[in-house]
């Protein structure tokens, strides 16, 4: 028990940070991609949300949950508890979804051993569909101003594809910088 535990932390930890992190680097890189609120033509932290709830499961899922909920209240957000809470809670439990469903669905092993392109793209799409369909459900329900359309939906939806494909293709090229050559 005592063993798991500081792994579960861990993975906590490692998502609020990186989450928040990356969370600020997009808002700098993509000022002028902004929709509206809570809404970009592109959203890098889209993939990291779906790439630490695929690595750390649950623990990944609550630590983007409670730094989507820190970034909300803290940010451009109405600092309404409740608004910021749900805006949490769809931000991590959304790709711990998708992830629940692809894994049951399409066969995937929990070390993501098998993990293949085709069911990448699945879990990105469902992810995709689950986050924006929420966030814009949420958004409609706590009168967010123009949110919760559908234009937000699809902008939102096309903003987390592509910012979780971006990503994930800059994770695969950092990689392939990183292998040792083999001319070596």
């Amino acid at each position: 028990m005592k063993k798991i535990l500081p792994e579960w932390t861990l993975g906590l930890l490692i998502s609020a940070v990186t989450y928040t992190i990356l969370f600020y680097i997009n808002a700098w890189l993509t000022t002028n991609l902004a929709y509206g609120l809570g809404v970009n033509w592109i959203y890098l932290p889209a993939g990291l949300r779906l790439f630490l709830t695929l690595i750390f499961g649950l623990s990944g899922a609550i630590g983007i949950a409670v730094a989507s909920f820190l970034i909300c209240y803290l940010g451009d957000f109405p600092p309404e508890l409740t608004t910021c809470i749900g805006v949490g809670l769809i931000s991590g439990f959304a790709p711990y979804l998708a992830r629940f469903f692809v894994m049951s669905n399409a066969s995937i092993s929990t070390d993501l051993g098998n993990l293949s392109l085709p069911k990448l793209a699945l879990c990105i799409l469902i992810y995709a569909l689950l986050s924006a369909g929420l966030h814009q459900w949420w958004f409609a329900v706590r009168g967010l101003g123009e949110t919760g359309s559908f234009n937000h939906f699809l902008v939102m939806l096309l903003g987390d594809i592509l910012g979780t494909v971006l990503l994930i293709g800059l994770i695969k090229a950092g990689l392939d910088l990183i292998k040792p050559s083999k001319l070596a």
